[in-house]
């Protein structure tokens, strides 16, 4: 694929939606922190807000796009804004209600991408039915999932009338999910990268450090730079405005091939943060 991106680089979903290669994530941006992070990001060329209601800071992520479209001179239609249902909400009826709660909380008349933030166990295809009903009344643009697996997404599109455009699910060097990155791309799903920067151990590992050495640029740039070369988007966390300004310095320049293949060898199937093959609705046990 070429490698020459900018901040505004898109690409088209399986519904022909341009979805935004870059992008914020506020996941942990609490006490008000998520709107100056926010409004810094759409003021320095950001055009991806990723969120969720589980985040606990829809209402925040509001009023940071409202300073943000005023303080860039832009329009909302020129941002793309994703949420998530709670896995405490899934079910037909329950995803229809809080979807619109998620909308009343972000001021918004649609989202740009709705996403199930987990496969909930024996809930997710009555609740994709209601996001596939969603979709169809044109409040959001294009719906998904998170954190599905083959199994899962397999089950899922047993029943389901519409192909979730994107799969959003951890994705740095040491965890690079082959299998699923093909799974994917078999069936025309666009796979975005959470939690790219991979925490202190992906941060710290020798080999980005020598990348990052050779280029002039940090761990974190190296591993955006190569989450944007591997096809996925990519939506960094940072409530400080110079290390989102830093983050978004990814675009003068590009690795090589001999780079990408080095950091082939560095996965280890590393998982920053705990993983739900399924999610025991009744106890709220991971399994």
């Amino acid at each position: 694929m070429s490698e020459d991106f900018t901040i505004t680089s898109t690409v088209t979903l399986n519904n022909g939606v341009e979805m935004e290669r870059f992008g914020l994530g506020v996941w942990q941006a609490e006490n008000g922190e998520a709107t100056p992070a926010v409004a810094a990001a759409i003021k320095n060329g950001y055009r991806l807000i990723d969120t969720a209601k589980a985040y606990g800071n829809e209402a925040d992520v509001r009023t940071g796009i409202e300073q943000g479209i005023a303080e860039a001179g832009i329009a909302r239609e020129d941002l793309f804004i994703t949420t998530k249902l709670a896995n405490p909400d899934h079910g037909y009826d329950s995803t229809l209600t809080n979807f619109e709660g998620s909308l009343e909380r972000l001021g918004l008349d649609y989202v740009d991408l709705y996403l199930i933030h987990w496969p909930v166990t024996g809930k997710y295809k009555d609740t994709w039915k209601a996001m596939e009903k969603i979709y169809d009344q044109g409040l959001a643009k294009a719906i998904g999932v998170c954190n599905f697996n083959q199994e899962t997404m397999e089950d899922l599109l047993t029943d389901a009338n519409i192909v979730p455009a994107v799969d959003q699910i951890e994705l740095h060097p040491l965890l690079q999910q082959p299998d699923m990155v093909q799974y994917a791309d078999d069936h025309n799903i666009h796979l975005e990268a959470w939690s790219p920067l991979g925490g202190g151990k992906v941060l710290n590992n020798p080999v980005i450090g020598q990348i990052a050495a050779k280029y002039g640029k940090s761990a974190a740039q190296i591993l955006i730079r190569w989450s944007l070369q591997m096809g996925f988007t990519v939506i960094p966390k940072s409530v400080h405005e110079q290390r989102i300004i830093e983050n978004a310095q990814v675009f003068d320049f590009a690795l090589t091939k001999e780079d990408m293949d080095l950091i082939a060898t560095l996965d280890e199937h590393y998982r920053t943060s705990y993983w739900l093959t399924s999610f025991d609705w009744y106890t709220g046990d991971a399994k």
